[in-house]
C-alpha cells in the first residue's frame, strides 16, 4: 500500500481514472504509482512509458497482471 508521511501533499479525488483496469505493458496514462490487482505489487510508471509486462512477479497460474492507478502526479496543479 502507498505510504505518505504529510497528508498536505496529498488531496482524495473522484477520478474514473482510479477505476480503469490497464493490461500489461500499456502505456501508463498517468505518471504516478500502479498496483496489481491481483497481487497488491506496486510500481512507479511515468506518462507515455509501458507498464511492466506479465511477468513481473509470480501469480497463481492463470491470473494475469491488471495493473490500477492509486496515485497519480497532477502536473496542472
Amino acid at each position: 500500500m502507498a505510504l505518505y508521511q504529510d497528508n498536505t501533499n496529498v488531496t482524495q479525488h473522484k477520478d474514473p481514472a482510479f477505476d480503469a483496469i490497464h493490461s500489461p505493458s500499456d502505456r501508463a496514462p498517468f505518471s504516478g504509482i500502479y498496483r496489481c490487482a491481483v497481487c497488491g505489487h506496486e510500481i512507479v510508471s511515468t506518462y507515455g512509458n509501458p507498464l511492466p509486462p506479465q511477468n513481473h512477479t509470480k501469480h497463481p497460474e492463470g491470473q494475469i497482471t491488471q495493473w490500477k492507478l492509486i496515485v497519480y502526479a497532477n502536473h496542472n496543479a
